[in-house]
């Protein structure tokens, strides 16, 4: 059994550890992502409406994910190299600017250490081979939803048909599910809210989600397949009803404010991916 099988195999400790080291790279990308594109996505929207009004364009400096340095939102510090190695660095620096003193949020070596362990439960169960790899891109895309969606109520057309196209290129020779089964996934999962989405409104005359909503049910379609949507509908559901009471009850969040349906949407789509199967094959041994 030669070395480049152990690594990707599922169960590798070595693979296991190079994935978590990866996922912590990956993680602080992940930050940038979850701060820069919400912004990237306002400044288009202005200088578009600017344009379109033949009034000066607001923003005309480079802004994108690459491009300026990270800095302090304080006082303006350029991070360096090695004030950005994740979770060690917020450490060293005892979560505070060195410059200014400001604090930095937790959530920054949170969202470091959730991809890295992610990364490497992933890889564990799956091995490092495409497989493995497939579903840790699936989850990155998820965590960066996630985080954008509870800061902005957003879910960026950037980062759902990406997934969704992901899901089905992947599915080509079957990797999760047959192709069949994903094309009906996508389809069905953004018929599915879509029509929920205009019941409600109908009914109501309210908006109770988004679009990316829809896209986003779209692309777990498209990577588990039509089978786990009923699934991942349920989860996302009773845990976004649950938060949701727990919220207007402990916070005294209004009722009718709105709460964000992507992060309970990504959460039922990673424990479909990981369980999914054994819950259909539970309920179905329940259900004879």
């Amino acid at each position: 059994m030669d070395l480049p099988f152990l690594f990707a195999s599922s169960g590798s400790v070595l693979a296991t550890a190079v994935a978590a080291i990866f996922g912590l790279l990956i993680g602080s990308f992940l930050n940038v992502v979850i701060y820069r594109l919400p912004k990237m996505m306002q400044r288009e929207a202005e200088n578009y409406i600017a344009y379109e009004s033949d009034r000066p364009v607001p923003h005309t400096d480079r802004y994108n994910l690459t491009i300026p340095r990270s800095c302090c939102p304080h006082c303006g510090h350029k991070i360096t190299a090695l004030e950005n190695i994740p979770v060690i660095s917020y450490i060293a620096l005892r979560g505070k600017c060195i410059a200014c003193k400001a604090p930095i949020s937790i959530r920054y070596p949170l969202v470091e250490l959730l991809t890295g362990a992610l990364s490497a439960l992933l890889v564990w169960r799956y091995g490092s081979g495409l497989l493995g790899l497939s579903a840790m891109l699936f989850t990155y895309f998820l965590i960066a939803m996630t985080f954008i969606d509870a800061d902005t109520q957003l879910l960026p057309d950037d980062l759902t048909y990406p997934l969704l196209w992901c899901g089905l290129l992947v599915n080509l020779n079957g990797t999760f599910v047959p192709l069949q089964d994903a094309v009906l996934g996508a389809a069905a999962g953004y018929v599915s809210l879509w029509a929920v989405y205009w019941l409600f409104k109908l009914t109501t005359g309210k908006e109770g989600m988004g679009y990316g909503d829809f896209k986003l049910l779209a692309a777990l379609g498209a990577w588990l397949g039509w089978t786990m949507l009923p699934i991942i509908v349920l989860l996302s559901s009773l845990v976004g009803a649950v938060v949701g009471i727990g919220l207007i009850v402990l916070t005294k969040h209004g009722r009718d404010n709105p709460i964000p349906f992507g992060p309970y949407l990504a959460a039922a789509g990673l424990i479909a991916l990981l369980y999914g199967k054994s819950i259909l094959q539970l309920y179905f041994g329940y259900a004879v």
